[in-house]
């Protein structure tokens, strides 16, 4: 088959396998170069198949020789479409990992749910006895609990409308996006699912079954953005989710001390994955955000991003937190000069000046990147086995 990016939206209905494979290689080249640094040996990521959560195995696995499981929720092939990306990827990090003398095993399945926990604790306890490290890397939009009841998160404001700029990914053209206001049982739904109820369950049931270590860490992922978009992110409905995740850090932390066990929230930097795409006013300021740090040499990638998670900001003594026991991966994007550049841009983007002043190079070349498109070294004209 011959699989061409067929684009709707902020999603793309395919996927292909060779650029996937690239994605991963070039991620695991980077953390190469980088060199070995002490950390984690044992690692769960739960939602490890793209974005972040891939970044980090890749890191875990070729920063510290770390043997990884990941959890992943992801569609094979079939004769009617592509895989999803993740699975592509997945593939791919197995093979290389493999190949390296890695230990590297994926579940595929809904983490949310009970039978997935049981089957991840029994093959901890076959393969490594413990974990040292849990990461948390989940962005899915709904959940299903064990009664059946199903909760779907939402991208709303808490309040009131917001108005703003925002890029249409059809035609990259600007236009004025309005967001409403979520009811209460929205926000809590969001919570549900976006928040840390099922980071904790996860670590109290691999607590309970024995296989975390004395001292293990558990990280969580989360954003906090500029000002501009507070009311669609950090005020809104995601935001009340992210402050839930990181008020069960902070308990986590406390109900697991006497195990030495310590959780935290990692802020990173806003970057286009499948989820923050689909976020009104969002990828406008990222493709600005590019523009901004390229210039200033401070642009990462998710595998820059975790590239210095471990190899800068997790230490043998400990994390290298901020004054809420934050880990600050968005340290550089926050920097007063790039958000006021930010800002200052921002005033002036029109349709007319937009691919001037943002850069929607950058921000589409992510995008395909994500799904195993537009590497220049893959010839997509020629025939995939899918």
């Amino acid at each position: 088959m011959i699989i061409e990016p067929k684009v709707r939206g902020f999603i793309c209905m395919t996927a292909h396998p060779e650029g996937c494979k690239e994605n991963v290689a070039r991620q695991i080249s980077y953390i190469k170069k980088l060199g070995k640094t002490e950390g984690p040996k044992r690692v769960l990521i739960i939602g490890a198949s793209t974005g972040y959560g891939l970044a980090t195995r890749i890191a875990a696995t070729y920063g510290c020789d770390a043997s990884t499981i990941g959890i992943m929720y992801e569609k094979p092939a079939n004769d009617r479409r592509t895989a999803t990306p993740g699975w592509y990827n997945t593939k791919a990090f197995e093979e290389f990992a493999t190949a390296d003398g890695y230990y590297a095993k994926t579940i595929n399945g809904d983490a949310f749910s009970k039978e997935i926990k049981e089957q991840t604790i029994e093959l901890i306890k076959s393969s490594m006895g413990k974990v040292d490290m849990v990461v948390y890397s989940l962005a899915a939009p709904r959940r299903t609990m064990p009664d059946g009841t199903i909760y779907n998160s939402v991208l709303k404001t808490v309040g009131g409308n917001f108005t703003n700029k925002s890029l249409n990914l059809n035609n990259n053209t600007i236009t004025e996006a309005t967001i409403g206001p979520a009811t209460e049982e929205e926000i809590q739904a969001t919570i549900k699912v976006m928040g840390g109820d099922d980071w904790k369950d996860w670590i109290t049931e691999l607590d309970a079954a024995g296989v975390l270590e004395e001292k293990a860490v558990t990280i969580a992922y989360s954003y906090i953005g500029p000002k501009l978009t507070y009311p669609v992110y950090y005020h809104g409905t995601i935001g009340l989710a992210k402050e839930h995740l990181y008020n069960t850090s902070v308990e986590i932390t406390q109900e697991f001390s006497s195990r030495g066990i310590k959780a935290y929230i990692c802020v990173n930097k806003a970057l286009v994955t499948q989820a923050s795409s689909a976020i009104p006013v969002v990828p406008l300021y990222f493709a600005i955000l590019y523009k901004v740090m390229k210039e200033h040499g401070l642009h990462e990638g998710c595998i820059e991003q975790m590239g210095r998670l471990f190899h800068d900001k997790l230490t043998p003594v400990g994390a290298i937190v901020d004054e809420m026991n934050r880990i600050r991966l968005d340290d550089y994007e926050m920097q007063d000069h790039i958000q006021h550049k930010v800002m200052e841009l921002w005033d002036q983007i029109n349709t007319e000046n937009v691919n001037e002043l943002a850069d929607l190079t950058g921000y589409w070349e992510d995008f395909y990147h994500m799904f195993g498109f537009r590497y220049e070294n893959i010839d997509y004209s020629k025939d995939v086995d899918i």
